[in-house]
């Protein structure tokens, strides 16, 4: 990978606005990461540009059909190498991945065939407590709405960029979201997640649990930490752990990702999410989290087993 950095005056603002260009890239369509349903701040503005907001700041990103480059704007060398390369997991090797899965049958290869610039992010892990609690019986245009709400009601105000006249808030942090009543937050359209919600705010600030830390332990232990939240399922543990904290053995088990197991590997018949759970650890080992991935993406995107 090659990274390429310009500067341009800004418009109106009277400073600079960094411009960086991502060159000789593989295995990366920014379409087919930011839509595979693992991150929910962001917005589509043109046919090859997106905004994203993650890392409390505002980029946007823009990406030709096919091309190997990636340009992103507001950002700087030192935050892409600290940031940005990072989050978009740059550097793992996403071709031996998908060798690796495609060798196992046909099905996972036409998967990865089909999705094959996705990479799984690297995302904040309080921010995907709360999204994921969200995510409940929602579709994605009500969760990222209600993650919208909460972060312009509790969360501060953003960097604009040049050309985008909306304003974006700052995911709140545990402390700022603590703040929201039961009846706020349901006013940001969360239902019955509310108290749940809350309960990871108790949680987190009086030190149950202290998110950093499931980094360092087993998936089986950060697991049983994230389910003592109210609301805190299996899938949605899950979720967290492979999209904040990169436990790419989990295999997280949605309706999508159940139909098209059973419908590719137990012969359409119906089995339990235990017996889906087993045969992914079995099967996909420690390449599960990414294997659900490109099966979610190829499932939805072609409306497999609806």
């Amino acid at each position: 990978m090659e990274i390429m950095n310009k500067n341009e005056k800004s418009k109106g603002c009277g400073g600079m606005s960094n411009i960086v260009m991502l060159d000789q890239l593989n295995h990366f369509n920014i379409t087919q990461i930011l839509e595979s349903g693992q991150v929910f701040r962001f917005e589509k503005i043109t046919e090859h540009s997106y905004l994203l907001n993650a890392k409390q700041k505002l980029i946007k990103i823009t990406q030709q059909p096919d091309s190997s480059s990636a340009i992103i704007y507001n950002t700087n060398i030192s935050e892409l190498d600290e940031m940005w390369i990072p989050y978009f997991d740059i550097d793992t090797d996403y071709a031996n991945i998908a060798q690796k899965l495609s060798n196992k049958d046909e099905h996972i290869a036409k998967a990865i065939e089909f999705g094959k610039g996705i990479r799984i992010l690297h995302q904040d892990p309080w921010e995907m407590l709360i999204s994921f609690i969200i995510s409940q019986n929602k579709s994605i245009p009500h969760i990222k709405q209600c993650i919208k709400n909460i972060s312009q009601q509790f969360g501060f105000p953003l960097e604009q960029i040049n050309g985008v006249d909306q304003h974006y808030y700052a995911f709140p942090r545990p402390k700022e979201l603590s703040k929201a009543t039961e009846e706020q937050l349901r006013a940001c359209k969360v239902g019955f997640r509310a108290p749940y919600i809350m309960d990871a705010c108790r949680k987190v600030l009086n030190g149950d649990i202290i998110l950093n830390e499931l980094f360092i332990l087993s998936t089986e232990e950060a697991r049983a930490k994230l389910m003592t939240i109210k609301g805190v399922g299996p899938k949605i543990a899950d979720c967290i752990l492979l999209f904040a904290y990169g436990k790419q053995d989990v295999f997280p088990t949605d309706v999508w990702v159940k139909r098209v197991v059973e419908g590719l590997y137990f012969n359409g018949r119906e089995v339990s999410l235990k017996q889906i759970q087993e045969f992914a650890n079995s099967y996909f080992e420690d390449l599960a989290g990414y294997a659900q991935q490109y099966l979610f993406y190829y499932a939805r995107e072609n409306s497999l087993f609806k």
